[in-house]
């Protein structure tokens, strides 16, 4: 638990759908929520002003999407998060708030405590989102979305062969501890490994990683 609450912002074209999250998130005594947005443009004002540490955005809503506002506070380089909301878990609308730089999502009907931790991991810094899904969507974008030129870029060409298969393996869904079960090294090496990855990719976490390997040639869907 942080030593003061996570400031969070509601962003929801839906007043009900607010007013629920409300009611749940506001019981916890770690979260406090700092404001209300009903559209991409309001959500990323606030953001400007209110300073929170994570945006609870849903992925559409009217005047700006939660795609366009996800990036617009991403390209600010404001320090929120963005937890991406959406009703179906594999709509293809969520590749490009990943893409974007949202730190994750979760569907709509997703638990309450589920939820709850969600926000509290992407403000810790971590990524949310289920490995078999990302795998999934990420697989089908890039079926409809092959590059033309399917080398990696420069960026890729920075890795080292070692970081270069902890990449692939991430890009499977798999979890650190099955990364280093798979390599035979120890979890610590495989957690150093991603760290240098992501900071020679300049990528925020492990899904932006995923991201780029798909979207690089890296990584080919039932590869």
């Amino acid at each position: 638990m942080s030593e003061r609450p996570i400031r969070l912002l509601l962003a929801d074209d839906q007043q009900l759908l607010r007013a629920g999250f409300k009611m749940v998130l506001g019981a916890e005594p770690d979260i406090d929520i700092v404001g209300e947005a009903s559209d991409g443009f309001e959500a990323f004002d606030l953001t400007r002003r209110l300073v929170p540490d994570v945006v609870l955005m849903d992925i559409r809503m009217p005047r700006r999407d939660g795609v366009a506002a996800t990036s617009d506070i991403v390209e600010a380089s404001f320090k929120a998060r963005v937890l991406v909301l959406t009703t179906f878990d594999l709509d293809e609308y969520v590749v490009g708030a990943l893409h974007a730089g949202a730190a994750g999502f979760l569907t709509k009907d997703a638990p309450a405590a589920d939820l709850v931790e969600a926000i509290r991991t992407v403000h810790r810094g971590g990524a949310v989102v289920a490995p078999h899904i990302l795998s999934t969507l990420l697989g089908r974008f890039a079926e409809h979305h092959r590059p033309e030129n399917a080398k990696a870029p420069a960026l890729l060409k920075t890795l080292t062969a070692r970081e270069r298969e902890v990449l692939m393996l991430l890009a499977k869904g798999l979890t650190n501890a099955e990364i280093a079960d798979s390599l035979t090294v120890g979890e610590t090496t495989v957690k150093t490994h991603v760290g240098h990855l992501l900071t020679k990719l300049g990528v925020r976490d492990r899904v932006q990683a995923v991201v780029l390997a798909y979207e690089s040639g890296l990584v080919t869907p039932g590869r």
